[in-house]
């Protein structure tokens, strides 16, 4: 499995709230009410602080006995830092987040040293994480105008 393409579909419903789905599932996307939104699902960059670290989770579970590691639980806080006065073109901040920073939770009993090497691997290996961090070629393939 070389090449693998992934495909979503977001559909703004009423208000800010989005129904995003991809195969056969779907999630209720929408913003804070302090922000507009209903607090109907997490936002847009809630949910990818969240695909962040589930990224890093699933790697941490499909690559733990290559590093001999055995853990009893596994998770990821996140958080991130983002001035929404860039968002709302109020000031020259960036829309994006500034910073990311991250707390991996891991319980075992492996020596810390394999726990760092097995961290630096996961960093390394994660596709959310590596997409976030390095630049990726975004770009309108088409805009489709459809009759009312």
């Amino acid at each position: 499995m070389a090449k693998s393409l992934f495909h979503a579909k977001a559909q703004l419903q009423e208000g800010l709230q989005v129904k995003a789905t991809s195969r056969n599932f779907e999630i209720t996307i929408d913003e804070p009410k302090e922000l507009g939104g209903t607090d109907t699902g997490m936002n847009p960059v809630e949910l990818m602080l969240g695909a962040l670290g589930a990224c890093q989770s699933i790697v941490a579970r499909i690559f733990a006995k290559q590093f001999d590691i055995e853990f009893d639980d596994f998770w990821v806080e996140l958080t991130g830092e983002l001035d929404t006065d860039g968002f709302l073109h109020k000031s020259d901040a960036r829309p994006g987040f500034q910073s990311i920073k991250y707390d991996i939770h891991i319980q075992t009993d492996a020596p810390k040293e394999k726990v760092e090497e097995f961290v630096a691997f996961i960093e390394k290996t994660c596709p959310v994480g590596d997409t976030i961090a390095h630049s990726t070629k975004m770009e309108v393939n088409d805009i489709i105008i459809e009759d009312k």
